[in-house]
């Protein structure tokens, strides 16, 4: 349980620090920096194999590291702020190439 708890803050700092330097490199108003982490978040956690190193990067680091509740805020401010295309490419994207990305890290893992 600990194992996993320092897993989580580990990956919220490393998902804190690559969120501020994305948006400082590309100054966008689409939430580009949520969807990058979420897209390679769903890779990793693809190629994590259920084992114990899985309570550790699994769960606590990518769970940490990933975030659907910040996913669910800017895709809410988007629609309350009428900007429907990016609203509908940011669920669009999140959506499709979140289990592709899983399946491919799954896959390269040899699970598949």
């Amino acid at each position: 349980m600990i194992i996993t708890g320092i897993g989580a803050a580990i990956g919220a700092l490393v998902r804190y620090n690559l969120t501020a330097f994305i948006k400082g490199k590309l100054g966008t108003n689409f939430p580009i920096a949520t969807l990058i982490i979420n897209l390679t978040g769903a890779f990793l956690l693809g190629i994590v194999k259920d084992t114990e190193v899985a309570l550790l990067v699994g769960t606590g680091i990518l769970g940490g590291y990933t975030t659907f509740s910040t996913y669910n805020v800017e895709l809410l401010t988007l629609i309350r702020n009428k900007a429907w295309s990016k609203a509908c490419s940011y669920f669009v994207l999140s959506g499709i190439f979140g289990p592709v990305a899983a399946f491919i890290g799954w896959y390269l893992a040899g699970l598949c």
